[in-house]
């Protein structure tokens, strides 16, 4: 049987990491964005695979930091915000799965962007608490839309 204020006091967490994911990795035009916070939020060996291309590029959460740091530094991205639209998690014991839909914004050379999409993300406890152990995602793109049962109960992101 499930304890519902145990699962409640879980949801509640991996509300907060998912938060801080997204805090993480937006800026404004002048800021440098907190990309060492990722490290608190995922595993050691933890992935971040983009899939939205002929084949996914999948990396450590340093290999995720380093090009994208690269970009902010030589002033090719000198914006961006992505935020979680709606989700759905689910947990058993000591995994949880997320799947959110995202929004993202930004200025990639003085171009502005934005784009939608949905994050699968992992989470197993830890002796440290909760962490992200994998995060998976792929953008929309001609033929590929966010289905609606997905966005019917979407929220705004903060």
């Amino acid at each position: 049987m499930t304890d519902p204020q145990k699962d409640t006091a879980t949801k509640h967490e991996l509300d907060r990491l998912t938060a801080e994911f997204f805090r993480a990795v937006s800026f404004e035009e002048g800021e440098s964005p907190p990309y060492n916070d990722l490290y608190a939020l995922f595993i050691e060996p933890g992935l971040l695979i983009k899939n939205s291309g002929a084949a996914p590029e999948i990396s450590s959460v340093r290999q995720f930091i380093e090009p994208r740091r690269a970009l902010v530094n030589s002033g090719e991205l000198t914006s961006f915000r992505e935020v979680e639209l709606s989700e759905i998690t689910e947990l058993f014991g000591n995994v949880a799965h997320r799947l959110s839909v995202y929004a993202k914004f930004g200025t990639v050379k003085g171009v502005p962007f934005e784009a939608r999409g949905m994050i699968s993300t992992q989470f197993i406890m830890t002796p440290a608490g909760w962490k992200m152990s994998a995060m998976a995602w792929d953008d929309e793109r001609p033929g590929l839309t966010v289905p609606e049962r997905y966005t019917a109960s979407q929220r705004s992101g903060s």
